[in-house]
């Protein structure tokens, strides 16, 4: 025999069922977007970590400076030179792609630099010769030697080079080797290096 609950009473409790059943969902809906606000609230709080170490660390250290391209300066010799990337040591032009590394971090025989001298040399470091397929390093001219091979890094109107100094005596010379001047250490030493003899009969010596 079928028992007959009444009306109110199936209704009541179909409807108690339901509002527990949208109870229980709110709650785990609810709980759900706690976790994610957790979640996300601790990944924004990670992130702004990270960032403020990074400014502390730049703020510390300082910029990474960029390493400027190849830079002229004077050596103690006060010739032409190559300033290595620590932006404290002069190196003479002419050590520049020798094939040894004289800038401690071996700027100076970069890859890019000496792959094909002297067209990817900077102009500071190149002179040329009366003959322009020739070429001597800056610090050569006027050096007092006859490092082209015409005088021509020596003698004008290519080069306009000071006076001999002290150690010179200012002549024609026959060496090749030389070209207006002659080291005085080579005067009166029963030779003949000038073809005046002036250094024979008229320089003091050294």
């Amino acid at each position: 025999m079928n028992k007959i609950f009444p009306q109110g009473d199936v209704n009541g409790n179909a409807a108690a069922g339901s509002k527990a059943l949208s109870e229980g969902e709110a709650g785990r809906n609810l709980l759900c977007c706690s976790r994610r606000g957790a979640c996300l609230s601790a990944f924004l709080l990670l992130l702004l970590a990270a960032l403020a170490a990074l400014i502390t660390l730049v703020a510390f250290l300082g910029l990474p400076s960029r390493i400027p391209g190849p830079q002229a300066c004077v050596t103690p010799a006060n010739r032409t030179g190559f300033l290595c990337n620590d932006q404290r040591s002069c190196i003479p032009a002419s050590r520049v792609c020798d094939g040894i590394h004289t800038c401690v971090h071996g700027e100076d025989e970069d890859e890019d630099l000496c792959r094909d001298v002297p067209q990817h040399l900077p102009s500071f470091l190149v002179t040329h010769c009366g003959n322009p397929a020739s070429w001597i390093y800056s610090d050569q001219r006027c050096d007092g030697t006859n490092n082209c091979g015409d005088c021509s890094d020596e003698l004008s109107p290519v080069s306009v080079c000071p006076p001999c100094g002290p150690g010179w005596w200012r002549c024609p010379s026959t060496f090749f080797k030389y070209c207006g001047c002659i080291p005085r250490s080579l005067c009166r030493d029963h030779v003949q290096h000038c073809t005046d003899w002036s250094d024979e009969y008229s320089c003091p010596g050294p």
